[in-house]
């Protein structure tokens, strides 16, 4: 469930542009990656609770780096959403 170096340095170069891996950008596809693992074990594993805990904590972070990144760079933002497939 963890997610790897290698997945994670791949994310960052890919989303992350010259900052590295706290631009927003990145910051936002690692937690979609994280959230789609959760999403397709919580599928298994219907009563772990706190899983689902954590994936709702996730959710509501992504949200609200998202609102950041909207209200910030909106060409940005639009790029993003797309590239990651997010319903918004």
């Amino acid at each position: 469930m963890a997610i790897s170096k290698d997945t994670k340095a791949k994310l960052v170069k890919e989303f992350g542009k010259d900052k590295g891996p706290g631009a927003t950008e990145a910051q936002i596809a690692i937690l979609t990656y994280e959230i789609n693992d959760l999403t397709e074990h919580l599928k298994v594993h219907i009563h772990d609770y706190h899983s689902k805990r954590g994936l709702l904590m996730k959710v509501g972070k992504r949200k609200s780096l998202l609102a950041y990144l909207k209200d910030n760079d909106v060409k940005s933002y639009r790029e993003t959403i797309k590239k990651l497939n997010i319903r918004k």
